[in-house]
């Protein structure tokens, strides 16, 4: 068992998500942005890599004006326990649920801040993603929004782990020396490409959203 999983995505034409030095604030515009909140707001909960954490440190919560709904689990990929004791998401685990998906032991101080630990085992020195998905499919997560960096997206996709799209585009381009979004998925034949069918395209503010199912 695992949950249903959306991955979104927030790039320029060219698909890049940050200039060579690691800069991505902002990609896409305010308008696209609201609308991720509004889908955060309909799954269970938020998932993204450690290395997210640590460059932007994210609330990963639903924030939108007068919104007073639900607030999803916040999930980290985490496989040595990195998590920032200082972190927003640690700070405010006691309010909202906040998972760390680990293949080490977390912290006594950790968990004393209301932080969950999912142990499972490793695969090439990383999160074994299968194992991953089985242990957050038990904590109750049925529906999950992976919205992690170019690894995370990468693993996903590489594991063909995605069962829908959201992906966004800004009439931008950055080049070929910025960071993709997408790395190697060691497909040597074209017809093993990842294939998806489109369900909708439409503008927000100077950006489009378009959204995929996996054929």
């Amino acid at each position: 068992m695992r949950p249903q999983i959306t991955l979104k995505l927030a790039t320029t034409l060219d698909g890049r998500i940050a200039t060579a030095s690691g800069q991505s604030k902002w990609i896409t515009g305010e308008e696209a942005r609201r609308v991720v909140h509004e889908l955060r707001g309909g799954h269970d909960a938020v998932l993204v890599g450690i290395e997210t954490v640590l460059k932007d440190d994210p609330e990963l919560t639903v924030r939108l004006p007068n919104y007073e709904g639900y607030q999803p689990a916040r999930i980290v990929l985490d496989s040595r326990s990195r998590l920032p004791l200082t972190s927003k998401l640690a700070q405010t685990a006691r309010v909202i649920p906040t998972y760390v998906v680990t293949t080490t032991e977390v912290t006594g101080e950790m968990q004393s801040l209301g932080v969950r630990a999912l142990k499972v085992p490793s695969k090439h020195q990383r999160v074994d993603l299968a194992a991953a998905l089985e242990a957050i499919s038990a904590a109750g997560i049925e529906r999950l929004f992976v919205e992690g960096g170019g690894v995370i997206a990468t693993a996903f996709l590489r594991a063909g782990l995605i069962d829908r799209l959201e992906w966004f585009r800004s009439a931008t381009i950055l080049g070929g020396d910025a960071r993709p979004v997408i790395g190697h998925l060691n497909i040597e034949d074209i017809n093993h490409m990842v294939r998806f069918t489109r369900l909708g395209v439409q503008s927000v503010g100077d950006d489009l959203w378009e959204t995929y199912e996996l054929i």
